[in-house]
């Protein structure tokens, strides 16, 4: 339970890389007391010296932010938090909230904003799903250098919920943090559905992004890229419609479309940016978990196994 008479919450963002400084430094200026986890020396000492660099329209500012290594760090100042927000690589999310537990107490709330499906169960295993919210967001960021970031946020919705759908008091305060911080949040009664759209979303531009080292300026520009995202959204769209998933999205059109709407033509796509990082993608979570459930449901996937192919190739040539 969320202090209820409390303007201000406590809030670890669990994996503060573009995003998740984009996220902490809107709900920071907002006035709660954040602490942004990254386990990047350079990112942290720069952050905790110099304050947080955020480009807002062309336009560079600093923010004073509270940067941590390690979650203890801030068990040793604060105790526990009201609310961690994950935002991991997916396949750090079990190491990750493993690491954190010091920081959960019997009235915390784990929240995780990742892309892709199934992160939920992960931090249920680990902190009791009762603790346990899901939700997406549209928000982006670009790492420019240690403590400089763009921030996509403006524009851009949250959705979060309850895993049985129940619209409850924490979610509800959750929410009107989000929004006094200009994060447009919305409450869901139908998480899993709205999981599945955010995740058509990232099936429109991820992989093709990362395939062809395209920003999203150039990105849109090419018609038979567009024309790949379609069908890979397509698949997506009728493997979550066979598996029984409530979706408002009717034409794969709308996902290419919000997956750039009001981003700057310099943005890159997460999968992008961690290539360009040296590191391995999420694809295997967000178009390779339209690849699992439609073998569930028996509903070909030849397009998103196409791009999972080119971006494993594409991986295999990574630095050691």
């Amino acid at each position: 339970m969320l202090r209820a008479k409390e303007s201000e919450l406590k809030i670890a963002v669990l994996g503060a890389g573009a995003l998740g400084c984009a996220m902490g430094s809107a709900l920071s200026e907002a006035g709660h007391a954040v602490w942004l986890i990254n386990r990047r020396a350079d990112h942290v000492d720069a952050m905790n010296q110099h304050g947080l660099t955020v480009r807002v329209n062309g336009v560079d500012r600093k923010i004073p932010v509270k940067a941590a290594r390690h979650a203890q760090e801030i068990a040793a100042q604060t105790g526990t938090v009201d609310l961690v927000v994950v935002l991991v690589k997916s396949f750090h999310t079990l190491e990750a909230i493993t690491s954190a537990t010091s920081i959960v107490g019997p009235d915390t709330v784990v929240l995780s904003l990742q892309n892709g499906l199934g992160h939920e169960d992960v931090l249920a295993e680990v902190v009791g799903r009762d603790k346990v919210l899901a939700g997406k967001t549209y928000a982006g960021g670009v790492m420019l250098g240690p403590g400089h970031i763009i921030r996509g946020t403006e524009g851009k919705d949250t959705h979060i919920g309850e895993l049985d759908g129940q619209v409850t008091e924490r979610v509800r305060r959750i929410a009107e943090a989000f929004n006094a911080a200009g994060l447009i949040t919305h409450i869901s009664d139908n998480i899993m559905g709205t999981m599945w759209e955010k995740l058509l979303v990232n099936v429109a531009t991820g992989a093709l992004s990362g395939i062809t080292r395209l920003t999203y300026g150039d990105l849109y520009q090419v018609p038979e890229v567009k024309a790949c995202a379609l069908a890979a959204v397509q698949e997506a769209i009728d493997v979550a419609r066979a598996s029984g998933i409530r979706l408002n999205v009717t034409h794969p059109e709308e996902p290419w479309i919000k997956a750039a709407a009001g981003l700057p033509p310099e943005f890159k796509a997460s999968m992008l940016q961690s290539l360009e990082k040296g590191s391995v993608t999420e694809v295997d979570y967000v178009n390779g978990s339209v690849v699992r459930w439609g073998r569930k449901c028996g509903v070909p996937t030849p397009v998103n196994q196409t791009l999972i192919a080119c971006l494993k190739g594409i991986e295999r040539g990574l630095p050691a």
